[in-house]
């Protein structure tokens, strides 16, 4: 089963994330964490394979935690999660940072397992 870390600065929004992730059988949830500099610390720490990060945090937000995630580790997989509303030129400017995926909010379940089982 492939290690899914979750960062989201809401709790309800990550728990609707990790459940989607913990019920599918292919994936397990390793932790949530609230902000960028929580999920660099805890990518060192849980060594996850992937890592789906909300875009707009307070503290750091997803965008920032992605360029440095980028430099500590050339092979991390980062999915982006955003609203709708938010998409446009984050999206772009996430993919050219080194994420490989967006996952729009709502979450629709099978959009979501597709897009971890491609990584």
């Amino acid at each position: 089963m492939k290690r899914v870390l979750v960062v989201d600065d809401s709790l309800s929004v990550g728990r609707q994330l990790e459940k989607i992730i913990s019920d599918s059988g292919d994936f397990i949830s390793v932790g949530h964490a609230k902000n960028g500099a929580e999920a660099i610390k805890m990518n060192h720490t849980e060594n996850p394979d992937i890592i789906c990060m909300d875009m707009n945090m307070p503290g750091m937000d997803g965008l920032t935690a992605l360029r440095s995630l980028v430099v500590l580790d050339k092979e991390v997989k980062v999915v982006m999660v955003t609203s709708l509303g938010g998409v446009g030129d984050k999206f772009t400017e996430a993919l050219k940072l080194g994420a490989k995926n967006v996952i729009s909010k709502p979450f629709e379940t099978d959009n979501v397992l597709q897009i971890l089982r491609e990584l």
